[in-house]
């Protein structure tokens, strides 16, 4: 069995305690040798660099998040041991954890992070797919030569590396395939290093819930139970004409993945899913120009942001939370891909008149998705009526990159401003 030792890099066939320095946070595995395929993850990341940049932090439970009204971003996990949890509304939280610190987020910071540490991964490899600001996968086939070392190894000392350099820490998960090295990245958080081999795989999953599987959310979670897959072992010993008659496609690919096959690549050309932004209300919305107002500065957020990415959407997203915390979700494709807060808005306003009909709204929400590059709207020829409002948003943004982020504002902007919980 091959092993190292994740704080001297001393390698062997140990198992638990490293001979050369005495520690116990030993890898050992007999595939550690072969897998290449990782899955980094950053260990409660919002709140890790708050507890960074604030020493008095440490030992004290901390959540990232909006108001007494809004949700929770992350938390760490000292707040996690009273049952805080990402995405729960604040009101909860606060009961849940009373003694917690709450702190607003500073995206600008988590992003500047964010590619700190990409940079990081991406010197090690070119096959790497983000997959949000604090995760990614990595592929580290053939780099043996390079590093002078097998992947595990190179990892380890990557993790050690952020650790160090970043003062963050993250969890990384390795295996033969995509789906195993998340579900791997999970199992011994924080600053954990687990390894699913291919040979185990399917043992190592049976005992699961379904819910473990990608793609399968709680309504799927309730479909499955109620056809008598309660766990992953129940797909993988089910018949794969069966799944496919209940569920389509998607039952074939349960049954794959619930035998731990995953055959999807490493993809770094893989586009984002969307660009969004979101905002609760210190008190519910009932009427549209209100909701305009909040509307009108999430546009202009968000097309700031697909501007600065060489990003254009191609459907717009509306998000509205009822004071029942329901959510309602619509979108809208759109012939020309868009970048400006001015096409975003009016697509975006027409989808809220339709559901702003005097029911109370907590929160409101404007996404781009189907992302494509900047250059679609510049070869696109029915596309003269954005490029205009481009031209003008693009001078704007040069104003507050030069004289600072309040040198071009509107009278609806600060309206919405004074009032949301962000």
């Amino acid at each position: 069995m091959s092993a190292f030792c994740r704080d001297c890099f001393a390698r062997g066939d140990f198992v638990r305690r490293c001979p050369t320095c005495g520690s116990p946070r030993v890898v050992a595995h007999t595939e550690l040798e072969t897998l290449s395929i990782a899955h980094m993850d950053c260990d409660a990341f919002y709140a890790t660099v708050e507890k960074r940049d604030d020493p008095s932090l440490r030992d004290k439970p901390v959540i990232v998040g909006g108001g007494k009204r809004g949700v929770v971003t992350t938390c760490c996990y000292i707040a996690r041991i009273s049952g805080v949890r990402s995405a729960m509304p604040m009101f909860k939280a606060r009961q849940l954890c009373p003694q917690a610190v709450i702190v607003k987020p500073d995206f600008q910071k988590y992003r500047a992070e964010s590619r700190r540490i990409m940079e990081m991964v991406r010197a090690l490899t070119p096959l790497v797919q983000p997959l949000s600001l604090d995760e990614a996968w990595m592929d580290l086939s053939g780099t043996e030569r390079l590093h002078g070392a097998p992947p595990a190894l190179t990892l380890a000392k990557l993790q050690a590396r952020i650790e160090a350099e970043v003062g963050i820490t993250v969890s990384i998960g390795l295996a033969p395939n995509k789906f195993l090295a998340k579900v791997a990245s999970d199992l011994d958080k924080p600053r954990g290093f687990s390894v699913i081999g291919a040979a185990e795989a399917r043992a190592f999953l049976a005992p699961r819930p379904v819910g473990l599987i990608p793609g399968v959310g709680p309504a799927m979670v309730r479909s499955l139970e109620g056809a008598g897959y309660r766990t992953v072992g129940d797909l993988a010993r089910a018949e794969p004409k069966v799944l496919a008659k209940a569920f389509g496609a998607h039952g074939l690919r349960l049954h794959d993945l619930a035998h731990g096959r995953d055959n999807r690549p490493v993809n770094p050309n893989e586009g984002r899913k969307g660009i969004s932004a979101e905002t609760t209300f210190n008190e519910d919305l009932r009427g549209l120009p209100e909701l305009e107002d909040q509307l009108a500065w999430l546009c202009d957020k968000v097309a700031r942001h697909a501007r600065a990415n060489g990003l254009a959407g191609r459907v717009v997203t509306l998000k509205l939370r009822g004071a029942d915390f329901r959510i309602l979700t619509r979108r809208r494709a759109i012939a020309v891909p868009t970048q400006t807060a001015r096409t975003l808005f009016a697509v975006g306003r027409d989808l809220l008149a339709k559901e702003a009909d005097g029911r109370p709204w907590r929160l409101i929400g404007i996404g781009l998705a189907e992302l494509v590059g900047a250059d679609a709207v510049e070869h696109d020829l029915f596309a003269d009526g954005e490029r205009r409002a481009l031209l003008g948003e693009k001078t704007a943004d040069s104003l507050r990159a030069r004289f600072g982020p309040s040198a071009v504002t509107s009278g609806r902007a600060l309206r919405a401003k004074a009032s949301p919980e962000d």
